[in-house]
């Protein structure tokens, strides 16, 4: 099997977003400073360099079952600013894992920036498992931003689910999903976003319900800190006999604030779309309750967060 040498460093940001210490067995390929670095295929998943633009194709056989795919992106340098194109062809029938995401060290005076802009077309039945965690780190003053950019075509019967992570340490986000979804097909959007300091996150989700028996779940669980703001927009639009709902839970602290615009729409009377958000402090009497086991303050918000975030 390849390998691919890897700083201390490195390997933290790796492991911080796809839970691997380096290469790993299954289709692979790794971005580093806005340049590919490492590229490697099965039998069954094909990655093809894109010729007019930096990024790859990735084309998943038909019937493939219980594959994993990692894509990671490091960025270690300042002053890098990275986009990236990646398109996903699923055929029919298959069942895969694809696990991405991106980790910026930044110890200069320069913002970095990377953006991923991911397509994803999937063919009848197809079911796919798509992981994207985002961290950032370093001393310096230059800034860690992180523009992702996700767009989902459904084919009938098809399924994708989306975990996305923002663990810490991104001063800069805007998040944009965008899904079509056809006859049958399914989407499941799980998104955790943690911002602290000074940062920005925005969330867009625009999801069109346009197959019969098609439905959408959207769940956005965030917290804002310190004088950090968060924006969630999200727009879904039933266009036939569908199902939607859509829900966005926030806990604010200090100065934070998180602004929340829902907006469902029913083109059909046969739609059925719900839309549910709850922005607020920590409770209280869940701190007390904590705090008479024996944590202190500090302590009970950290557990009463992460278990929020989980």
């Amino acid at each position: 099997m390849k390998q691919i040498d890897l700083t201390k460093m490195e390997s933290k940001l790796l492991m911080a977003i796809a839970d691997i210490p380096g290469l790993t067995p299954g289709a692979f390929s790794l971005r580093k400073n806005g340049k590919p670095v490492l590229v490697k295929t099965t039998p069954n998943i094909n990655i093809i360099p894109k010729k007019d633009l930096p990024g790859i194709d990735i084309y998943i056989r038909a019937e493939t079952k219980g594959e994993e795919m990692h894509i990671p992106v490091l960025v270690t340098q300042e002053d890098v600013n990275d986009t990236v194109y990646n398109d996903f062809y699923v055929g029919k029938n298959a069942d895969v894992t694809i696990i991405a995401g991106c980790g910026i060290h930044n110890d200069g005076c320069t913002d970095s920036h990377h953006n991923g802009i991911h397509r994803f077309f999937l063919d009848e039945g197809a079911k796919v498992r798509y992981v994207e965690k985002h961290y950032g780190e370093g001393e310096g003053t230059g800034k860690r931003v992180l523009n992702p950019v996700t767009e989902i075509t459904l084919g009938e019967g098809s399924s994708l689910d989306m975990e996305s992570t923002q663990i810490k340490g991104v001063d800069s986000t805007i998040r944009k999903t965008e899904a079509k979804l056809g006859k049958a097909s399914q989407l499941i959007v799980t998104e955790k976003v943690m911002t602290h300091g000074e940062q920005l996150a925005e969330t867009h989700f625009l999801v069109n319900l346009d197959g019969e028996g098609s439905s959408v779940k959207v769940t956005s669980r965030s917290v804002a800190t310190d004088k950090s703001l968060q924006k969630f927009t999200s727009q879904v639009f039933g266009n036939t006999e569908c199902f939607g709902h859509v829900e966005c839970d926030a806990i604010i602290k200090d100065e934070g604030k998180v602004v929340a615009i829902p907006e469902i729409t029913a083109n059909s009377v046969d739609a059925n779309l719900i839309h549910e958000a709850a922005i607020g402090k920590i409770a209280g009497a869940q701190l007390i309750k904590l705090m008479t086991l024996g944590m202190t303050e500090e302590d009970a918000e950290a557990e009463i967060i992460n278990g929020f975030l989980k």
